[in-house]
């Protein structure tokens, strides 16, 4: 009858810790000060150091940019890239009349046929790209220019007879696209032996892939190009990442489902992330993605394990281990809260070096 009651007691008191831990969730780790001779404790010391705090916010995996292909020329389409294509700056884009369109380098959309005697933003655009593709050199030809000297007209026939075309030393409206970079086909429009007629054909993207994340805007002073971030993949996979820009622009967005009705969410920015690893992140045009942010930092700060906190009536405080197992009570005000590493801020009669109880993690 005896050892009957002693395992009742045994199993009793399992299932009370086991209901006591369960009701502490992390971000209620402040431990109470009448437990602390119910659970086994360990000690941590009192740390002097930098101390950040993350925010995980949502955010879109695709490719950065998105362009329009718009054709010049007039004719008929022959040939047509397909959907996911990639094409870089020199490579033919499309064909009409099976005479090649060119993608070029360059911001300002082609408008004007270029040749001999002309300037302008585009012919300084073309200029750049025929020393970029190698059909000039700097000495040859700067690619600052924007004259369409002896230099631009040797150079494009250069890269005319490397299309197969007649090397005129002139750039006809229609036989180039420009766009700031190399070209992910997303969609095309335009259809194989359909009549090519100058306007949009397709779209593109760049081949970087982009993270972009709508942040709230009070959280905007917060970020800086440079900051490093986390990325948390579908599969919940970790890859490394870097703000590649902010927005400057807040934006008023409604309300997610759910909400109250009538409520709007708060304004956000834009925040660009570029993938420090970016075959790491897949080939999906989009996904969405976790992404740990920084969203404060304090240096030179007292840091303790979150569990080390007492929950008192007056606030909080921390059990010192002193000499000889002696052991007192310090009042502190937890300042800044690092959950990826759990960790808090804390400001009192403390000094660096110093013991604190926690509870034993075994």
């Amino acid at each position: 009858m005896r050892r009957r009651l002693a395992a009742g007691l045994v199993v009793a008191s399992v299932a009370a810790v086991a209901i006591l831990l369960i009701a502490r969730p992390f971000r209620s780790q402040a431990r109470d000060p009448g437990s602390a001779d119910r659970v086994t404790t360990s000690f941590a010391t009192v740390e002097r150091r930098s101390l950040s705090s993350q925010a995980q916010v949502s955010g879109t995996l695709g490719y950065s940019g998105s362009y329009a292909l718009v054709n010049r020329a007039s004719g008929t389409y022959t040939w047509l890239p397909r959907t996911g294509a990639v094409v870089e700056p020199g490579q033919v884009l499309y064909r009409v009349d099976s005479k090649p369109v060119v993608l070029l380098r360059g911001r300002t959309p082609a408008y004007r046929a270029l040749s001999s005697g002309m300037s302008g933003a585009d012919v300084q655009e073309l200029n750049a790209s025929l020393v970029e593709l190698g059909y000039a050199t700097h000495a040859q030809l700067d690619p600052a220019s924007d004259d369409f000297g002896w230099a631009t007209k040797y150079a494009l026939e250069r890269l005319q007879r490397h299309l197969g075309v007649t090397q005129t030393g002139s750039l006809a409206l229609g036989a180039a696209v420009f766009l700031p970079r190399a070209a992910r086909i997303t969609s095309v429009t335009a259809t194989l032996g359909g009549s090519a007629v100058p306007g949009p054909m397709g779209r593109a993207t760049s081949t970087r892939r982009e993270v972009v994340v709508a942040l709230e805007a009070d959280r905007q002073g917060a970020i800086r190009a440079g900051d490093r971030v986390d990325i948390t993949l579908a599969d919940n996979r970790v890859t490394r990442g870097v703000v590649s820009r902010v927005g400057r622009v807040a934006t008023a967005s409604s309300a997610d489902e759910g909400a109250t009705p009538g409520s709007d969410a708060p304004p956000t920015v834009n925040v660009y992330v570029r993938p420090r690893h970016p075959r790491a992140t897949g080939h999906l045009d989009q996904a969405p993605v976790q992404v740990a942010i920084t969203t404060s930092t304090v240096r030179h700060a007292l840091v303790v394990p979150v569990t080390a906190l007492l929950a008192r009536p007056s606030g909080y405080a921390v059990e010192v281990a002193g000499v000889a197992g002696r052991r007192r009570l310090v009042s502190v005000q937890p300042g800044l809260f690092d959950d990826a590493k759990g960790l808090v801020q804390v400001t009192g009669a403390l000094r660096g070096g110093e013991r604190v109880v926690i509870p034993a993690t075994s």
